[in-house]
Parts: C-alpha cells; structure tokens; sequence
C-alpha cells in the first residue's frame, strides 16, 4: 500500500504488525489518495480536526494509547506507530501530523498517569474525539529543557502556572495539553549548568482560568502550531501528572517511545518521493529517451534507493529495541539522524528529477520538500541527535 511491501517480512515484525500495515494502508490509500492540501490556517485547522475524527472512526488512532484506556494493544507498540506514520506520511502529512499528536501528546499520561486522568482522558483520545498536545518547549528552552522558566506553584487544592510554550502542536484547537513546568529550582552542577530536576508535568484544559493561546505559528508545511501563554493559571492539584518532580523522566520517557516514529514518518515521506522519481523517470521524454535510459538517473534511484532501506532497518531494529524493553536511546536517536537527513536528500533529489515542475506550489515533490524539513528539528533536532550518540558511545 506505498510505505510497505518487503519490510514486512523483516524479523522486527509479528503477524499483528503486517495486519496493522495492511489495514492503515487499505484505509490511506481510500481516504487521502486523492488528498486536498489546504494552506489557510482556518482550513488546516479543520482539516486536522476532522483527520482525528477519521483516524478514529478507522480504529487507528487506538494505537496511540493502551487497551486499559481504550486502545489496541496490551502496551504502547512503537513498531505499530511507526508502521502507521509511515504509511500515513506516504500519502498525507497532516494525516501523519494528526496520528502523531494524539500519542504524543497523551503519552504523558499512558505512562504517569492516574487511573482517573487516564480514565478522563485517554479513552476519547483513542476515539478521535478529543485532540491532545505535548506543551515542553519554550522560547529559551527547546534542545535545552534544563533552561526551562515555565513555573508551577501550589496553592491549596491547585496548582498556579506562569510562563509562555513555544512551538506547541496542535496548540489552539487541542482539547488538552500536557504541560511542564518547574515547581522546584533545578540543581546547579559544578560547571554552573542546571540539571533538569524540579519539573513536573499537568494537564491543562482549554478553559482554565489565566491560560491562552498566544501567537499562532505559521510554518512552510501547514499545520496547527502555536504560543501558549499562562498567567496566574489555575488548575486542579489532581491535574499532576505522576508524582511531583518528575516531569523531566516523564517526558523524557514519552519521548522514546514516539522520537522512533519521528523517524517513520521521514522514510514514508522518502518513500513517496522515490516512487515519484521513478514513475516520473521511466515517462518523461528526453533527448529520444526516457529520463530512466539515463546512467546519471539510474545512480541516483540507486542512491535514494539504499539510503531509504538502511534508515528503515535503522528505524525499525530501534523501535523493536524499545518493545521489547532494550536500551533504545543510542538506538532511537541513530533512527532519527539517519531517516531524517537521507529523506531530505532523497526528496531534494526527487526533485532535481523533476526540473522546473519539481518546485511548482502544489507540486508532491514540492510539498515534501516543505513537509520534511521539520523533521530534522523538532523532537531533538539532528545536532542534538549526534551528541546522544556520541555521550553514549563515550560512556
């Protein structure tokens, strides 16, 4: 169905895994084969919001939480997010921006939660009907969580939130928002950095008083994104995610599980542009050729080509690594770097194939051109992903 065909039969992959691929993929290929791309915030908006209700209606946003909260499976699967996203990624960006945020921004409480949080919450979001986002970045603190000023107080029976969140999906149509903040000052290590202790993470409802949407976002790819701002918020003490204090591991941990996905994403973007590529190479009329009789052409497809399979055992030995309760942060961060940057070399060379029509608005080549490059930033931008790596090859 596009973003899968010999994978498959990969060892990382169970019986269940293949009958995900198969159902995300007959559902896409319906759905969003002949997708509208709107640019208008308003349209994006309810695009998204209606994405959520599709994807729930079709049983997959269920992945995103666990059976005890209404989802699919047992535990969290990262293969079968992965799967997901790369197969919604092939056919549509805001349909894989829309899966993704539902996971993501519930994570928090699919692991920390309370039986009463995940009971008032998750269980619509396995439905597609309540749309949730993961609130951590701030103006000066996006790689740097430790750099976090976002402050919580208690107050009696609440909590008091100060502070402003920056770059926050879904921010403004999102139902609920896992936010973190700092209720303790973090530890000063001996270099003068501050450790990233003394956070703790709260669910926040739209209509909390001394909370707002601030400025929206508008990016080159499309999607729901905005500034939150808290003056003086006040929510329920119950809104605590986990025990105080430990936001940053919940976070962290949240994170792991989706970062994988991050990376699926990318290789169904790449994918698309590949079999872009190659229908277009194999038809477009050249010099009494074809664009495929080309030597020059036919290194790139083989360029592209491997570059795509060694990101995707790369992308999915993490996600099998963290299902099956390995260490995955070496692992998971390797999967992000390597799908990222060769999708956006292959979707720049998908591209280059198509000359002058490649950069035409509207164009698919064009659209992932604009859809991949965020990849590469957020969720740990490729930097950010080279030192994991290296802090944990020096450990």
């Amino acid at each position: 169905m596009g973003a899968f065909t010999e994978q498959l039969n990969w060892p990382f992959f169970g019986a269940e895994h293949r009958e995900i691929a198969a159902t995300a993929g007959r559902w896409a290929q319906a759905n969003l084969g002949a997708a509208e791309h709107p640019e208008s915030r308003d349209a994006v908006d309810a695009r998204c919001r209606a994405l959520v209700r599709l994807l729930g209606a079709a049983g997959l946003t269920r992945y995103s939480v666990r059976a005890a909260d209404g989802g699919a499976l047992h535990e969290l699967d990262a293969r079968a997010i992965c799967i997901v996203r790369q197969t919604l990624g092939y056919w549509d960006g805001l349909a894989d921006f829309a899966f993704a945020m539902q996971g993501l921004g519930s994570g928090a409480l699919s692991l920390a939660g309370s039986p009463a949080q995940r009971q008032r919450y998750l269980p619509r979001v396995a439905k597609g009907e309540s749309i949730a986002a993961f609130a951590l970045s701030e103006p000066d603190a996006g790689s740097d969580v430790a750099a976090m000023r976002s402050s919580a107080r208690r107050d009696g029976n609440h909590f008091v939130l100060d502070g402003t969140k920056t770059w926050i999906s879904n921010g403004g149509i999102a139902d609920f928002y896992c936010v973190f903040a700092r209720t303790s000052p973090g530890e000063r290590r001996a270099d003068g950095t501050i450790a990233a202790s003394g956070i703790s993470g709260f669910v926040v409802e739209p209509n909390d008083p001394g909370f707002r949407i601030g400025s929206r976002i508008d990016v080159i790819a499309p999607h729901p994104l905005a500034e939150l701002v808290f003056d003086g918020c006040r929510i329920p003490a119950d809104r605590l995610i986990g025990q105080e204090g430990d936001g940053f591991k919940i976070a962290m941990r949240t994170l792991d599980v989706f970062r994988t996905s991050v990376a699926a994403a990318a290789l169904g973007f790449a994918r698309r542009a590949l079999d872009e590529a190659i229908g277009h190479a194999r038809q477009r009329a050249m010099f009494g050729k074809v664009l495929a009789d080309f030597q020059l052409t036919q290194a790139a497809l083989a360029d592209m080509a491997t570059g795509v399979e060694a990101a995707e055992l790369l992308t999915y030995r993490a996600a099998w690594l963290r299902d099956t309760g390995a260490p995955v942060t070496r692992a998971a961060a390797m999967a992000k770097l390597s799908a990222t940057e060769t999708a956006q070399a292959v979707i720049d060379r998908a591209l280059q194939t198509f000359g002058g029509r490649g950069v035409v608005h509207g164009a698919t080549v064009e659209r992932l051109y604009r859809e991949i490059r965020a990849l590469r930033i957020y969720e740990g931008a490729t930097e950010v992903q080279k030192l994991i790596i290296a802090r944990e090859l020096l450990k």
